[in-house]
């Protein structure tokens, strides 16, 4: 195995900034910054020397993020990726180093899952997708028939940087791991430039945590379950974290809800509410193994992982049923939260989604029974709805990202602000 073996709206990670002290030996200033890259939003924060060399790293750190999607992306048409599948069953051709780096990194995960991870998925999921659109299922027969174009046996690697597709008609998805993987390129980059701490979340599904903040023991993840209640707080130090749902996005067709998880052995969509989170020493591999995992279930999955240096696994069933590895807790330190976001209306705990920037940051308002009060949420900048009882230094969440404050004051004080949990 290789070096670098080690989403929205299902399990979410929140990004939980702890201990925002200076160490007195050591200044360190924290900086952060969000861009769209991947389809979707890749949050950073770390600590540097100063503010210039924070800004400096944070800026090459997206450059090499945005540089990665345009050659990974399969919604690209000039991508490397795009290309290859075009020309699938066609001669080699020339890629970018780094795109021969992650299908042979893919090619490992597939034969280490024994198939249950596989980036050939294409023909599976437009197959689905039709089904989805025309509400009729595949039929056995087309289901077998898009097979024949899966599988990580069928890409073919040469040295000098040449890849193809062996078969027409095949095409890779680079979704279920791209995100990890360029996370591990990102560390390179904050290794090389001297910082020790920072946090990385790419959708909040995909995280390098990095060192820890200053004075605190980890980077602190709030952690959702199957049910849409939460599981806790885990405390991270150097360690690589994914997350994977089933049935957390699905189509319904003919009454029954079809995951959109698929297991590439059987061109089955999964169909149990699930939640899987991964904890490795690679961004990479935890997203393959959490894909694997909810294909393989609790005992072939967690067992494949327990084999796996490293790395520890939780398996959440949305019926009541919770699976973990041996070293789980000793490796997540996960507790109860303090408090938890309040029931919204729907019933799903942490509120619905609310479109971010439709308040400026400190402002407020109520809703039209006067019970109710919104804040700014100080990381994505959604309304942070409240009850109004509460009080100052009370934790509340934000109903978009779950991302926690503390209140400045009262709840029905005029000087009452949401803060960011540092």
């Amino acid at each position: 195995m290789n070096r670098r073996i080690a989403t929205a709206l299902a399990l979410a990670l929140v990004l939980w900034l702890a201990a925002c002290a200076t160490s007195p030996s050591r200044p360190r200033v924290l900086v952060s910054d969000g861009r769209y890259v991947m389809g979707t939003v890749l949050e950073i924060s770390l600590y540097a020397p100063d503010r210039e060399t924070g800004l400096s790293v944070l800026d090459e750190l997206f450059e090499r993020a945005e540089r990665l999607d345009a050659l990974l992306s399969i919604y690209r048409f000039d991508s490397d990726v795009t290309r290859l599948n075009q020309n699938a069953g066609g001669a080699p051709q020339a890629v970018d180093p780094d795109v021969a780096a992650i299908l042979s990194d893919s090619v490992e995960y597939s034969a280490l899952t024994g198939g249950a991870f596989d980036v050939t998925v294409g023909p599976l999921v437009d197959l689905w997708v039709d089904a989805a659109a025309t509400g009729v299922a595949p039929s056995s027969e087309e289901i077998a028939h898009a097979l024949e174009r899966v599988g990580s046996d069928k890409i073919a690697l040469r040295p000098g940087g040449e890849a193809s597709l062996l078969v027409s008609g095949m095409s890779v998805n680079l979704g279920g791991v791209a995100k990890g993987w360029a996370l591990d390129r990102l560390r390179e980059i904050l290794v090389r430039r001297g910082i020790e701490a920072a946090l990385l979340s790419f959708g909040q599904s995909s995280v390098w945590a990095m060192g820890a903040p200053p004075d605190a023991p980890g980077w602190r993840l709030l952690a959702r379950s199957a049910a849409d209640g939460f599981l806790g707080v885990m405390s991270l130090d150097e360690t690589a974290l994914s997350v994977s749902g089933a049935l957390g996005e699905f189509v319904e067709i003919g009454g029954r809800r079809y995951g959109h998880i698929l297991d590439p052995r059987s061109g089955e969509p999964l169909l149990r509410r699930r939640e899987a989170i991964v904890l490795a020493p690679d961004a990479a591999i935890a997203e393959a193994l959490s894909k694997a995992l909810l294909v393989l279930g609790e005992e072939e999955g967690l067992a494949l992982i327990e084999s796996q240096p490293g790395c520890e696994a939780l398996l959440d069933d949305a019926s009541g049923g919770r699976w973990t590895t041996s070293g789980w807790q000793h490796a997540a330190q996960l507790t109860e939260p303090e408090s938890l976001p309040a029931t919204a209306p729907d019933g799903r705990k942490g509120g619905s989604p609310l479109e971010p920037g439709s308040l400026k940051p400190g402002s407020r308002r109520s809703d039209a029974a006067g019970m109710t009060r919104d804040l700014t949420c100080p990381v994505c900048q959604a309304d942070m709805p409240l009850a109004g009882d509460e009080k100052k230094g009370d934790e509340v969440y934000c109903a978009y990202c779950n991302s926690p404050a503390r209140l400045s004051a009262d709840a029905d004080s005029e000087e009452c602000q949401a803060e960011e949990d540092f």
